[in-house]
């Protein structure tokens, strides 16, 4: 990592990351108040054990003004909050209906819709959450709306957020089914060089939405959209989301749940599968005519991943060092994937700083 790259990122975890963990705090006291203990269990775990989605999700904030930036960071937050907790009450819920998942996550499609009135999210289930996901929604909403030209990204947003929606309601089915469905889904027409568990992947992102947010705060028109959006889907998200698998491959393994990483049958070939993909990924960086904050958000977000201390519980640290390398990295792997010690050290202490502000 070079000069540039770590001045990059101290800028993001002092001007960026207290906002972020400030506004979640916010909506973590909202939490707290569900009535439902399950549900409030599920919605403060995911605040809690999810908050480095939303850090990394306002990365974009680094290159914006400071009130563009608060603008981006509250959409983000109230966005993806709601996207994490939905996420949980389908992976720890004990349900595999898929007309429960289509019912919850019809409030993705509602926040960004603004001015749609919220509807019954929880009517396939007993009980529901005392107004929290309602409330995320018309959060999500008012920040939509305040952006300038939303109409300009709106179609993207929705169909990326459409997509979304869809894996979510396909890949929490059973064993089996659940595979049988993402290949129906996303087998064909997201990218000819991709299998159909890297399209289902991009398909699972928000960094495209919150990319379409930060550069229509920039300025951008119809044509800069265009081009974030075909930057970003499908081989940035696709990344993105295939780099979250893969550090969690031995947990979702332990839960039972589908591990797009795991489809890849083998190591070596899942190493090779994401510095693929990854490669494209800065390519598409590198066309965009605001290149830097793109590629220093694609670099950051797979530097932060990899040096999680999943990576080296794995044994997976040679296999982050090639993945690192497909998008610019250079560093030690057994120093990379180590908490305490190596090049990165200072940063993820600046990090742990950062979020208690």
């Amino acid at each position: 990592m070079d000069e540039s790259f770590d001045a990059l990122a101290r800028r993001f975890l002092i001007g960026v990351v207290p906002q972020a963990a400030r506004a979640l705090r916010r909506i973590k006291r909202r939490a707290l108040q569900i009535p439902d203990a399950d549900l409030r269990r599920q919605a403060v775990a995911s605040i809690t054990l999810k908050d480095f989605h939303v850090h990394g999700g306002c990365i974009l904030a680094t290159f914006l003004p400071s009130s563009q930036a608060r603008q981006h960071v509250g959409l983000v937050a109230s966005f993806e909050t709601a996207v994490d907790y939905l996420d949980n009450l389908c992976d720890r819920a004990g349900s595999e209906d898929e007309r429960d998942f289509r019912a919850l996550h019809e409030a993705l499609v509602d926040a960004v819709t603004p001015g749609a009135t919220p509807r019954d999210y929880f009517r396939e289930r007993a009980g529901d959450d005392g107004g929290y996901l309602h409330e995320l929604v018309v959060a999500a909403q008012q920040c939509f709306v305040a952006l300038p030209s939303y109409s300009t990204i709106a179609p993207y947003v929705r169909a990326i957020t459409e997509r979304y929606c869809e894996l979510q309601a396909l890949k929490h089915l059973r064993p089996g089914e659940r595979e049988r469905a993402c290949e129906r889904a996303f087998g064909s027409g997201i990218a000819a060089d991709l299998r159909w568990w890297e399209g289902a992947a991009a398909c699972g992102s928000t960094l495209p939405t919150f990319a379409l947010a930060y550069d229509i705060l920039r300025g951008g028109d119809a044509r800069t959209a265009a081009a974030v959006h075909d930057a970003y889907f499908p081989y940035i998200s696709g990344f993105h989301i295939l780099l979250d698998y893969f550090i969690d491959r031995a947990e979702d393994e332990t839960h039972g749940e589908l591990n797009f990483v795991a489809c890849y049958g083998s190591r070596a070939t899942a190493r090779e599968g994401l510095s693929r993909i990854g490669a494209r990924a800065m390519e598409h960086c590198a066309r965009l005519v605001d290149a830097q904050p793109h590629v220093f958000a694609t670099q950051a977000m797979c530097a932060f991943y990899c040096s999680r201390p999943t990576v080296a519980e794995q044994g997976l640290v040679d296999d982050a060092a090639a993945i690192g390398r497909a998008v610019g990295l250079e560093f030690a792997p057994a120093e990379f994937a180590t908490k305490a010690t190596g090049p990165l050290a200072p940063l993820l202490a600046l990090y742990r700083r950062a979020i208690s502000v």
